[in-house]
């Protein structure tokens, strides 16, 4: 495997403008330095962001230097790269302090330069540093003889040796557990690879990348499903996607599948059903090429489509924070430069059976989304059962998301945040439990049938209670049913059917009225028998909370309690025209 030919006479013009201006705006400013202080927080404090943010800031720049300085040749532009090439190779670690083990192996709080650690992070730096000798290769060894040979050296320990060497990491799959870290590390390893001088030993490296790749793809559902949702489709899927194209391999079966899966969950204009730690409204920035070439391979005019409905005539194709590599590939992209957009709208009804979601959609109004699943999902959420429902691709009834993460996002205690909980989730809070984490608590009895999804959701809470949940979209009328029935074994805590809403909430005596974020209008909730319900207002402070929903979502508490330990409740959603 080589990387794809670089031409120079072939790239984008307005994306060359837009990496201009950017790139002069920085140029003669300090380059963002990277901290043993803020490395070590993640320990001390648990915030892990500060670090990230200058990693990601140095990235970027490096990025947009390299490709100017490969489209056009410009020595400025090669001694900006070149400064930032340097700088990685002097960086500590390339490892972001929330994966490094350099606390549990060492007792160290700041990186363990003898003993690396191959994660996401220093993955990036070295495929960074691959495409940028990969395009810059002559011109470094003219100016800056020595710069490329020390890429190799640093790549090589950092990387390639311990990729080789050390077998244990969770990523490679071996004891049949696979996730996002699976395909994006491997795929990064294999871009990297190039750089061994060894054509038996590149061979080697590729071979290996590549059987991390297949147990991925062993590991995909054959509906393409991803369980952790759309936001993480891009460096997961996506990154596999990416991956077989370097190394030609056909895309067929369950990788075409997922192929389709960005279109297949999207609501409308910016807004994605989301599970697990994935967002609403995620940002609209992706790197859509990727999609596009993907699309077009796999011979899927619609995913292909979808794609297209985000390039913007005459405007940029791709954007540095997507990443060197897909930044390159873009911007020599001659179809994806020409691709005529559409309006962009929801796809039509979607079924995943591995992940037992549901999507069922009204075009002229309602969309209703219903998961079944179980609680050791990818990036999981307690959230079983839990119901979405959509006002013209504007979600209402919402599942909230995730919060900037921290070291307690992805530890034993992960659970005492509160967006992980079912109880800020679209279920019920039955005798005062609820739900449980692991993978015995799970939907079970789950059916699909017109439009909706029913299922027993007990098995997903401490006890033996039975609750069943059937959930419908109605085309007739335009509206959507949720009926839940129960019988308890016990427990004196309250029971309580809870919804997650945004927007503005007005609530009376059984019934409550919403009017949807985005202008998208209005809609009702009303429930029988009219039981008391309480709304609770959660104020977001967190920027991944509040960019997505505003100051604040409200939670509905209605309160089953005095129907007794067996009983029904139905609840209608319908648009107040």
């Amino acid at each position: 495997m080589e990387l794809p030919v670089w031409d120079p006479s072939n790239v984008d013009g307005p994306t060359l403008d837009a990496l201009r201006e950017r790139a002069s705006a920085t140029r003669d400013t300090p380059w963002p330095v990277p901290l043993a202080g803020q490395y070590a927080r993640y320990f001390r404090d648990g915030d892990r962001d500060s670090y990230e943010q200058v990693i990601w800031a140095r990235d970027q720049r490096v990025s947009r230097a390299v490709a100017l300085a490969a489209a056009t040749g410009e020595e400025a532009w090669l001694d900006e790269a070149a400064d930032g090439i340097a700088l990685f190779c002097e960086q500590s670690s390339w490892c972001w302090p929330a994966h490094d083990d350099t606390f549990t192996r060492h007792g160290a709080v700041v990186p363990t330069v003898t003993d690396p650690y191959l994660d996401l992070g220093a993955s990036e730096v070295a495929a960074q540093l691959a495409w940028a000798d990969h395009v810059l290769g002559d011109h470094l060894d003219e100016r800056l003889p020595g710069l490329r040979a020390r890429i190799r050296h640093e790549v090589d320990v950092r990387v390639l040796t311990p990729f080789e060497r050390r077998r244990d990491w969770h990523w490679l799959g071996l004891g049949g557990k696979v996730g996002n870290w699976t395909p994006w590390i491997h795929g990064n390893v294999l871009v990297a690879s190039v750089l061994a001088t060894d054509p038996a030993r590149r061979a080697t490296l590729q071979g290996l990348a590549a059987g991390g790749l297949e147990r991925y793809i062993a590991a995909l559902p054959d509906d393409g499903a991803i369980d952790e949702g759309y936001s993480y489709w891009w460096n997961g899927a996506g990154r596999l996607l990416e991956a077989l194209e370097l190394l030609d391999r056909p895309i067929e079966g369950r990788v075409r599948a997922t192929v389709a899966f960005p279109h297949s969950v999207h609501l409308g204009g910016p807004w994605y059903l989301n599970h697990a730690d994935g967002q609403a409204r995620p940002a609209i920035d992706q790197p859509w090429a990727l999609l596009h070439r993907a699309a077009r391979r796999a011979g899927d005019a619609e995913a292909e489509a979808h794609a297209a409905a985000h390039r913007v005539p005459g405007g940029p194709v791709a954007h540095e924070n997507q990443g060197l590599g897909r930044l390159l590939r873009a911007l020599t992209d001659p179809a994806w430069r020409a691709a005529e957009p559409r309006p962009l709208t929801g796809g039509g009804d979607a079924w995943f059976p591995s992940t037992q979601v549901l999507l069922a959609r009204d075009a002229a109004g309602l969309t209703l989304a219903v998961k079944g699943g179980h609680n050791d999902e990818h990036h999981n959420h307690n959230d079983v059962g839990s119901v979405v429902v959509a006002l013209r691709g504007v979600p209402v009834l919402v599942d909230p998301g995730r919060p900037t993460y921290t070291a307690l996002t992805f530890s034993p205690r992960r659970y005492e945040i509160w967006t992980m909980q079912s109880g800020w989730h679209n279920v019920p809070r039955i005798a005062g439990a609820e739900q449980a984490a692991g993978p015995g608590f799970a939907a079970r009895d789950v059916a699909v049938e017109d439009a909706g999804l029913t299922l027993e959701l007990g098995g997903a809470y401490p006890g033996d209670h039975r609750w069943r949940r059937k959930a419908r979209l109605d085309r007739a009328t335009g509206r959507v049913t949720v009926t839940d029935a129960w019988e308890l074994a016990g427990g004196g805590g309250t029971t309580e059917i809870r919804w997650m809403v945004a927007g503005v909430v007005r609530p009376a005596e059984g019934r409550a009225e919403v009017d949807a974020l985005d202008g998208a209008g209005t809609i009702a909730l009303t429930w029988t028998p009219a039981v008391p319900c309480a709304a609770v207002v959660r104020e977001l402070d967190d920027p991944m909370l509040s960019d997505v929903w505003g100051a604040r979502l409200t939670r509905l508490d209605i309160d089953v309690s005095g129907l007794g330990p067996a009983g029904t409740l139905e609840l209608t959603i319908e648009e107040l025209r």
